[in-house]
């Protein structure tokens, strides 16, 4: 599988990722252990919060939209890393039994002025549920190695 350079970021549309079924097991699960807030964990405290009934936590719905990153395309990207996230949105809740899907557009693709073997590639990701509503969104750069700089990592 090719391994992604800089030069493979071209601004516009990069892709999109998933479906991703998210179960209420899991749901619970991630709240009991990372957002035990009643509205993860409990249906009757859930319905009288703002969020109306049981939904995911916002972290739980990041980690998720991070392993969708990964699997569909982080994973091969000669990525050195992030210098952290510029924005970070939830949107709407997501629910028991939502299949997510994970748009990305790319934004930004520069040279670093400060390593130039390097450049970063800023993200503009949002995640919907099958029936279209935006439920997250961010912003988000990487730090990647440029095509020369990979390849003469490369064994051979």
């Amino acid at each position: 599988m090719m391994t992604l350079t800089l030069e493979d970021f071209k601004l516009g549309h990069f892709g999109s990722f998933g479906p991703r079924h998210v179960t209420r097991e899991e749901i619970l699960a991630f709240a009991a252990e990372f957002d035990p807030q009643p509205m993860h964990l409990d249906d009757e405290a859930a319905k009288r919060s703002l969020l109306g009934g049981l939904a995911g936590s916002g972290w739980h719905l990041c980690s998720i939209m991070m392993r969708m990153m990964f699997d569909g395309f982080i994973g091969r990207t000669a990525s050195l890393g992030s210098p952290g996230v510029n924005e970070l949105r939830w949107l709407a809740p997501f629910r028991p039994g939502d299949d997510l899907t994970l748009d990305i557009d790319v934004t930004e693709a520069r040279v670093s002025q400060s390593r130039p073997q390097t450049g970063i590639v800023t993200f503009h990701g949002v995640v919907h549920n099958a029936a279209g509503l935006a439920l997250c969104e961010i912003v988000t750069p990487i730090i990647v190695k440029r095509r020369a700089d990979a390849a003469a990592e490369q064994p051979g």
